[in-house]
């Protein structure tokens, strides 16, 4: 997949070239613009069970395939919310957070499986599994931060900023404090906790924390 990135990092797009005969995989809404040479074919990719764990993991339905059919040309594809795309060449395995996926190549396999994060943290309870060889898109609420773990380092990340992470990293859901209600005082309540090899990506911003300070602000009646 070639593309590029423009208008980091507040209200970035993604501009993916295509040349005769390439497609790519997208989220569902997520086209902005596309030339008249591209096909769209929207629908439940692998099936009603794999469409419905993408639905649970905070991901569309139907999914959508751009295809160069008549000639090269290129689709502007523009997350609903305001902040980074990260691009990364997938060799293996990345866990996406629910909700984070905007496009990638058509050879990657996406899958959802149970994250084991409570409801009380706020956040999803999936995560998007993307195995294969190939470029992966994915959007973020704010700015992309990635921190690289060494094998056996530890390191907390608060659930809702977590944008993806390499597969096979331990992952554990835990109370920022040694009491839950402590940890419901700092503000924080449950995080991750991810131990290397690998790299996580966060997002300096969440869905569910902007949503709160609308409401805390908007005014009543």
């Amino acid at each position: 997949m070639r593309y590029e990135l423009l208008y980091q990092p507040s209200f970035a797009i993604a501009r993916v070239m295509l040349d005769p005969g390439q497609s790519i995989r997208a989220e569902a809404g997520a086209m902005m613009s596309m030339s008249p040479s591209i096909n769209l074919d929207s629908k439940m990719q692998g099936g009603i069970g794999k469409a419905l764990g993408r639905l649970l993991g905070g991901e569309s339905l139907f999914q959508s395939t751009f295809s160069a059919t008549t000639g090269p040309g290129e689709v502007l594809l523009a997350p609903t919310l305001p902040g980074d795309i990260l691009g990364v060449e997938v060799q293996g395995g990345l866990m996406v957070q629910s909700g984070s996926f905007l496009a990638c190549d058509t050879q990657l396999e996406l899958t959802t499986q149970a994250s084991g994060r409570a409801f009380l943290g706020g956040e999803g309870l999936f995560l998007l599994r993307v195995t294969g060889v190939g470029t992966l898109l994915a959007n973020a609420f704010g700015a992309i931060h990635p921190v690289q773990l060494m094998p056996g380092q530890p390191y907390i990340v608060d659930s809702g900023h977590i944008v993806a992470f390499s597969e096979g990293m331990g992952y554990e859901v835990r109370t920022v404090n040694k009491s839950l209600l402590g940890s419901l005082k700092s503000g924080e309540g449950f995080v991750v906790q991810l131990t290397g090899p690998g790299v996580v990506y966060v997002q300096t911003r969440t869905p569910s924390g902007f949503a709160g300070w609308v409401r805390q602000v908007a005014p009543s009646g």
